[in-house]
C-alpha cells in the first residue's frame, strides 16, 4: 500500500489536487455554431474542455499536459454531462497491481498460490515514507514499486514516486512485511515454497529506494513514555477503517497518529517524513489512544546524502519539527504502533 496526500489536512489517503487554468484549451466558437431552429445547447466555450479525439465529439487543438493522455472521460453529446470510467482497486493500490500483473495473485491480497492454500497473508511490520515535493492538481505521478526478500522472516517492498512530466523524484518509501496465519493471527516464517513463488519476480541484485546505511528509514524509534505532551484519547475504528483481512488498515494508523499533532504544527508545517513500526494488530472493537511528544534531534543541523539516486535530506532546527508517537489500547495500555514524523515549514505562496 502506498497512498499519499498533498496537504496537512488531508495527509491520509490520496493526493489533493488544486486548480490549474493552464489545463484548458479554448474551443473554436464557429465549430460549435448551430441553427437557430435547433435546440440550444449549453455554451462549451466557458468550459474550454480538453477531450481526447477518440473519446468524445469535441476535438482539442492540442494536448497541453501529460494529464490529458490519462483522462478516461468525455462530455456527452448533449453537452450537459460528463462520463468517466474507473477501475476498482485494492486498498494496496500499486503493490497489488504489481503482483496481479505478474500473474500469481488475482485476489487483491498480494498472496501466492501456496499462501492462499495455507490461509497465509502479508502484514506490515514497518513503513517509512519521505515526500520531497507535493504534486498539484492535474500533475501526473508515476509510481514504481518492486519487492525482494528480507531475511528469512519476511519481504521488503520499495516505491519511488516521480513527476511524470519532469522525471523528478518527488518521494520514496520502503516497507517490511511479515507473514501471518489468517485463522490463528500468528506470525509464521516464510517457507522456501512461498519464497520460490515470488522471488522470480524480484530484482536479481538488491535494489533499495533508500541507501542501506546512514538514512532515517533505518533509525530506531524509541518508546514514547507517559506523560506525553499531546494526546487524543479513545479513538474508535469505523467499519471503513478495516481492510480486506478484517484488521485496521495501515492508512488508519497514520490518521490516528496525526490526530494528536498540535494544531500550530498543522497550520504552519507540512508532513515530510513518517516512519511507523507496527507492533500489534488492531481490530474493530479496540479503542485507541494517540500520544505525541516533540523530539529534539541528536544533531540539530545534519545532512544525509544517499546513493542509488536517493535525494539529499536535511534537518534544520528552525524550519523543521520532529515528533515521537505511540498508539496504544485504551483498555490496558498495550502498544499498537510507535512512530516518528518530521515536518517542514510550508512554503509561502
Amino acid at each position: 500500500m502506498l497512498k499519499l496526500s498533498c496537504n496537512v489536512t488531508n495527509h491520509l489517503h490520496t493526493f489533493s489536487f488544486f486548480s490549474d487554468s493552464s489545463l484548458f484549451i479554448p474551443v473554436n466558437r464557429r465549430t460549435l455554431a448551430v441553427s437557430s431552429s435547433q435546440p440550444r445547447k449549453p455554451a462549451l466555450d466557458p468550459l474550454r474542455a480538453v477531450i481526447s479525439a477518440d473519446q468524445g465529439s469535441i476535438s482539442p487543438v492540442n494536448s497541453c499536459t501529460p494529464a490529458d493522455r490519462f483522462r478516461a472521460g468525455r462530455l456527452m453529446e448533449d453537452g450537459y454531462s460528463y462520463k468517466e470510467k474507473f477501475i476498482v482497486r485494492s486498498y494496496e493500490e500499486v503493490a497489488c497491481n504489481h503482483v496481479q500483473k505478474c500473474g500469481f495473485s488475482t485476489d487483491g491480497f498480494a498472496t501466492t498460490l501456496t499462501m492462499r492454500k495455507l490461509h497465509l497473508i502479508w502484514v506490515t511490520a514497518r513503513m517509512h515514507i519521505e515526500i520531497y515535493k507535493y504534486p498539484a492538481w492535474s500533475d501526473v505521478v508515476e509510481i514504481e514499486t518492486w519487492c525482494q526478500s528480507e531475511g528469512r522472516i519476511g519481504t521488503r517492498r520499495d516505491w519511488i514516486l516521480r513527476d511524470s512530466a519532469t522525471n523528478e523524484v518527488i518521494g520514496r518509501a520502503t516497507s517490511k512485511w511479515v507473514m501471518m496465519n489468517q485463522d490463528t493471527r500468528r506470525l509464521q516464517r516464510v517457507t522456501d515454497e512461498v519464497r520460490d513463488e515470488y522471488l522470480v519476480f524480484c530484482p536479481r541484485e538488491p535494489r533499495l529506494a533508500f541507501p542501506e546505511e546512514n538514512n532515517s528509514s533505518l533509525k530506531k524509534i524509541p518508546k514514547l513514555e507517559d506523560p506525553a505532551q499531546y494526546s487524543m484519547l479513545e479513538l474508535k475504528p469505523r467499519r471503513a477503517d478495516l481492510d480486506m483481512n478484517q484488521h485496521v488498515n495501515n492508512v488508519t494508523y497514520i490518521g490516528w497518529v496525526l490526530e494528536s499533532i498540535p494544531q500550530e504544527i498543522i497550520d504552519t508545517h507540512e508532513l515530510q517524513v513518517i516512519t511507523l513500526d507496527y507492533r500489534r494488530e488492531c481490530q474493530q472493537d479496540d479503542i485507541v489512544d494517540s500520544l505525541t511528544t516533540s523530539e529534539i534531534p541528536d544533531d540539530p543541523i545534519s545532512k544525509l546524502t544517499g546513493t542509488n539516486g536517493s535525494a539529499t535530506s536535511s534537518i534544520q532546527g528552525h524550519n523543521e519539527s520532529q515528533f515521537l508517537h505511540m498508539l496504544r489500547l485504551s483498555e490496558n495500555g498495550q502498544e499498537i504502533n510507535r512512530g516518528r514524523t518530521q515536518w517542514r515549514k510550508k512554503s509561502s505562496r
